[in-house]
């Protein structure tokens, strides 16, 4: 890719997810740039209690409204339908607006973990909106959905970028 199109892409990814319906050469540009976070964060959650974590400065709020919001959803094991479907997208859009001026970025595509107990990989991976990885996140974390992963996997060497 040329510098003008890698411009062009950054201008792109620095765009509200929303804005973008399902468009497949959008969502593979989040997910480049998403790959970072999730790497980042399953570092932390091979090394740290992951209850102990606060992944933001409204953990209690995003986790309130969340199990509020969502009482029975399965964050052990994630439905991608109940996250991305159009149904799904209509129940999870007011609960993110609800967010949207006091989580930095709460729209931003973000990696999330469809089972709980495995890394990130290709399979076990989708994009979703940064409010609902703290959403879902927050809930494994406090009720103990991600406990397991520090005996299971060990932290990777994050790449370094010059």
């Amino acid at each position: 890719m040329n510098g003008e199109g890698m411009l062009a892409g950054a201008s792109v990814l620095s765009r509200p997810a929303e804005e973008f319906e399902n468009d497949p050469t959008v969502e593979a540009m989040w997910a480049i740039k998403a790959y970072e976070h999730a790497e980042i964060y399953f570092n932390i959650l091979c090394s740290v209690d992951p209850r102990l974590l606060r992944l933001t400065p409204n953990d209690d709020a995003i986790y309130k409204a969340f199990r509020d919001e969502f009482p029975n959803m399965d964050v052990k094991v994630l439905n991608e339908d109940e996250m991305k479907s159009a149904e799904g997208k209509e129940k999870w859009r007011p609960f993110c607006e609800k967010f949207k001026n006091c989580v930095e970025d709460y729209s931003f595509g973000t990696l999330i973990r469809l089972d709980s107990d495995g890394e990130y990989t290709e399979a076990n991976s989708i994009l979703t909106t940064r409010i609902q990885f703290f959403a879902v996140e927050l809930a494994r974390n406090r009720e103990g959905y991600n406990d397991g992963i520090r005996t299971k996997y060990k932290p990777g060497k994050t790449e370094q970028k010059s």
